[in-house]
């Protein structure tokens, strides 16, 4: 009997080193896979991002901890964001495109195009303002754009439009719903509505006047 309680705790001894030997390398495991994810994508500090990035092209933007690049612009996305700038500038906003926002620690994004009725000195806006365009490129995330949209509510910026230039489709956030919906003129206080089908016009009658085709 006691050769075989011998037997039998040894065979239990065995089993518990085994069980240990494959935690351990489970263990070694993860470990290597967060040293690669770690690496492949490793975490930026806000004065990091700007020493590797700052303004310089092709854009980035600083996305807790992350540095995404900017879809690169295609000419339906240059026109449209030159007409915007300027039809906003035409009912009394003050307008530009491209400007980095300063409103977060966590995330300094770049809208397609700002407006405000209260210019403001500083070099980066770093309070809440009037307007956030977002205008796609074949290369955008829908989902990454729709998570820029819930951080424009979240800060506070009152009206958060994206234009779609191939579909020719524009869209508003809907601040209590947290979501996109159709868009069919600009609206705003005291101000006079903008209808989208005229900024679609007006696209068209730039591409035509490029000779661009159809596009």
């Amino acid at each position: 009997m006691r050769s075989g309680s011998a037997g039998i705790r040894l065979h239990d001894v065995r089993c518990e080193i085994g069980l240990i030997r494959a935690i351990m390398s489970v263990r070694r495991l993860c470990r290597q896979k967060l040293k690669m994810a770690s690496l492949a994508h490793p975490y930026l500090t806000l004065e990091e991002f700007d020493r590797l990035y700052g303004d310089s092209k092709p854009y980035h933007e600083y996305w807790f901890g992350e540095a995404i690049p900017k879809a690169m612009p295609v000419w339906l996305h240059g026109l449209l964001q030159g007409i915007l700038v300027r039809v906003l500038r035409d009912i009394g906003f003050v307008s530009a495109p491209e400007v980095r926002l300063a409103l977060s620690e966590e995330a300094r994004l770049i809208p397609d195009v700002i407006a405000t009725s209260k210019p403001s000195r500083m070099a980066y806006p770093t309070e809440p303002f009037d307007i956030a365009i977002e205008i796609l490129s074949p290369s955008d995330s829908m989902q990454y754009v729709l998570r820029k949209c819930r951080m424009y509510s979240k800060w506070g910026i009152t009206h958060i439009f994206v234009f779609d230039p191939e579909d020719r489709t524009a869209q508003e956030w809907n601040h209590l719903k947290g979501c996109l919906e159709p868009l069919e003129s600009l609206r705003f206080e005291s101000r006079p509505d903008v209808p989208v089908a005229t900024i679609w016009h007006e696209l068209e009658e730039q591409i035509r006047q490029l000779g661009l085709g159809k596009a």
